[in-house]
């Protein structure tokens, strides 16, 4: 079963159209990488499968469902590239904030905190000031918000920038455990290599059209190449380019 869906999506902002004819499926247990090099759309394609925006034209569903209605908000985790968080908030208060708002129990969100916290690397800073964290422990604290309330979907955005070798580790097999509890995982990077270890599937992003679309291991092929040549050589190539790879 497709949890994400986009079919024939267009997006245009005056006259740039940022989304063009974009259609892919993520399946349910996947983790699909969303490249592509900054402007191709990739953010404003997130931000229509979390329904801020709606497409000019095409489809957009989660679970079969239109993300803009609350009830299917609600079984996603959105980590966005750059997020502004309260920096006289503590980390603790920070997830019982949010876990709030995504009508969490009081000992749900104790629980689920508390285990976060130690899985993304920020045990004893739970109790400091986020105006004290560094930017890689800001990223930590996003990934913990994001999985909180233990969502059926992830929709990250760069969510491996600014984390140092150590939090990568963490973190990705993170993803891969939450991957195997059968989450649906799509997250946009410039990471090539993290992509590559940790996906199922890989949709490359050129002028706001999808270019290339496929499995890592066709990425791999017989070894000659990888997922930073395709990507180089995809966006090297004219969009109407039918070359193969």
């Amino acid at each position: 079963m497709s949890v994400i869906q986009l079919e024939n999506v267009v997006k245009t902002f005056g006259a740039v159209k940022a989304v063009n004819e974009l259609s892919f499926h993520v399946k349910r247990g996947e983790i699909t990488g969303f490249l592509g090099a900054n402007g191709a759309g990739k953010t404003t394609t997130m931000k229509m499968l979390l329904g801020f925006i709606k497409p000019d034209s095409g489809r957009v569903l989660i679970n079969e469902k239109d993300p803009a209605v609350a009830v299917t908000r609600k079984q996603i985790g959105y980590m966005p590239e750059i997020a502004y968080y309260y920096p006289y908030l503590k980390a603790y208060e920070l997830l019982r904030f949010y876990g709030g708002l995504c009508g969490m129990t009081k000992k749900e969100i104790a629980v689920r905190s508390k285990m976060l916290i130690t899985k993304v690397g920020l045990t004893g800073a739970e109790n400091r000031e986020l105006k004290t964290f560094s930017k890689g422990m800001l990223q930590r604290i996003g990934i913990a918000q994001a999985l909180l309330h233990n969502p059926d979907v992830y929709i990250l955005d760069e969510p491996f920038t600014g984390l140092d070798p150590l939090a990568r580790i963490q973190f990705r097999d993170l993803l891969l455990e939450e991957k195997k509890a059968g989450k649906t995982i799509l997250f946009s990077s410039h990471e090539l290599s993290e992509a590559e270890l940790i996906c199922d599937n890989v949709v490359i992003l050129k002028e706001g059209k999808a270019v290339w679309s496929g499995t890592t291991a066709e990425v791999a092929g017989d070894g000659t190449q990888n997922l930073e040549r395709v990507f180089l050589k995809m966006l090297a190539a004219d969009a109407n380019e039918g070359e193969a790879i």
